[in-house]
Order: structure tokens, then C-alpha cells, then sequence
């Protein structure tokens, strides 16, 4: 049986990921992996699989909400559903395919990639630089290749993709916010491509054989988290308009900086 004090502590971070996913416009992968990286170090993990299940759950815990931030952004017909095609294939391949890349890894090497690309995530969000629209829509292929791109490395630090799709767009002069929408349409189909490769690939590398967990996706903690980020995701985009942004994303910036740098100190 799961403790009081973890359903406490999923619920506790389903509530901040949703809420800060709805303000930000930003998913949850960044806050998720470190806070579960130590909640399942706290009970028990083996250290050298710890690191994929927080990526693996982390990966399953946006199915909900990048369904409902889909279909909110597809209601407001936003959603350019033509890139999507050719790009979602290639993020489905990507994705999936990096699953067994990140399995092969060990739990430190993965924490210092997380870091990494997280400390690059923060520094484009505190400086909030906008990548100047230079050119037309890319061609088919260059649509998909791009996708596949994004599609690696959001399995690798579990993300919906969304720090590298929306800049991806906006340069080939997509309007911002259709550019967003997009990419809530494409973090859906990763989202699912991610779970499958990190589920098929801990059965492959685990002994841990519980009803709780399949492969390398904790059930609880995806269950509770999607629940409470469901209804708050909602309620950070109505804050949106009330708080000031500009400046919470600065403060953001360094606590994802800080969590990051936590996750690699605890595992290295």
C-alpha cells in the first residue's frame, strides 16, 4: 500500500505542475523529474533506476493534460493541424525510439543531461528571447525531421516538447500563439509515444515485477497527479491575466535551475 504522506506528497505536485503548466504556458516535466527523482529515492529505488522512473512517470503524468490543452486550443481553432501531420510522425518516432536510449543510460548520466538542457531551458526563459520569424514554413521533410529532433529529447528529460516546438515554429513565422497551440497538439501523441517506449523498456531492464508499477511508470503517482493537475492547469491560465508573468517566469527560471541542480547532487 502507498503511504499517506506520498499521496500527500503526488497530490502536492500535481497541483503546482498543473497550475504552473496553465500560467507558464510550460510543462511539468521540469518541476516533475527532480521532486519525483527524490520521492522515489525516499522509498527505496534502487539509484541506478531512479532517474527512468521519474522520467517514465513524469512522461505519463502529461497525457491528461496535454489531451485537455489540446482540445481547449483546438476549440479556439488555433491548432495549424497541417504541421502537425508531418511533424507528430516524426516526434512519435523520435520519442518512442529514445526510450531505449535513455534505458541504456545510467541514472547519473541522464541527471547531468536533465541539468543541462534545463539550465538552457531557464536561461531562454529569464532573458524571454523570442527567435526572430527568418522564413517561410520549412518544407514536409524538414517538418518531420525537426519532429523527430524534438521527439529525442523530450523523452530524454520527459517534457512535452513544448521550449523546443514553440521556438521551432515561431522561427519559420507561425504566430506565437498558434505556435503554442500547435505544440499542445503535438505534446499529446509524444506524450503517449514516451509512456509505451518507457513501459516496453522497464519491463526489459527491471526485476521490479508490482501492480503498482509498469515498467518504469509508477501507476499511483501518474493516476494522482493527473487528477489534481486536470483542475488546476485551468485555474493557472485564468490567473494568466491577473498575475505578472513577466516576472514569475524569472523566478521560475531559477527554481527549475535549483531543482535541477538538487536531482544531480542527490544522485551524483
Amino acid at each position: 500500500m502507498i503511504g499517506f504522506e506520498w499521496i500527500l506528497a503526488f497530490l502536492v505536485l500535481g497541483a503546482v505542475v498543473g497550475f504552473m503548466a496553465g500560467l507558464l504556458g510550460i510543462g511539468g516535466g521540469g518541476i516533475m523529474v527532480p521532486v519525483l527523482t527524490s520521492i522515489f529515492l525516499a522509498q527505496g529505488v534502487p539509484i541506478e533506476q531512479v532517474v527512468h522512473m521519474a522520467l517514465g512517470t513524469s512522461m505519463a503524468s502529461i497525457i491528461i493534460t496535454s489531451f485537455a490543452s489540446m482540445r481547449a486550443h483546438h476549440k479556439r481553432g488555433a491548432v495549424q493541424w497541417n504541421v502537425v501531420k508531418m511533424m507528430a510522425s516524426g516526434v512519435i518516432i523520435g520519442t518512442f525510439g529514445a526510450t531505449f536510449l535513455a534505458s541504456s543510460l545510467k541514472s547519473a548520466q541522464l541527471a547531468i543531461f536533465f541539468a543541462i538542457f534545463m539550465a538552457y531551458v531557464s536561461i531562454q526563459m529569464a532573458i524571454d528571447k523570442k527567435p526572430k520569424p527568418s522564413r517561410e514554413l520549412v518544407s514536409n521533410k524538414a517538418l518531420f525531421g525537426g519532429g523527430t529532433f524534438i521527439g529525442i529529447i523530450s523523452a530524454l528529460v520527459s517534457i512535452g516538447g513544448g521550449s523546443l516546438t514553440v521556438p521551432f515554429l515561431v522561427w519559420q513565422n507561425v504566430d506565437l500563439k498558434k505556435a503554442i497551440a500547435t505544440s499542445a497538439a503535438i505534446g499529446f501523441p509524444l506524450s503517449i509515444a514516451g509512456t509505451v517506449g518507457y513501459m516496453v523498456n522497464g519491463m526489459m531492464h527491471t526485476t521490479t515485477s508490482s501492480g503498482m508499477v509498469l515498467g518504469f511508470v509508477y501507476l499511483p503517482g501518474v493516476i494522482l497527479i493527473s487528477i489534481v493537475s486536470f483542475f488546476t492547469a485551468p485555474l493557472g491560465a485564468k490567473m494568466a491575466h491577473k498575475l505578472p508573468v513577466a516576472k514569475l517566469k524569472k523566478i521560475f527560471a531559477l527554481l527549475l535551475m535549483l531543482l535541477s541542480l538538487k536531482m544531480l547532487y542527490s544522485i551524483l
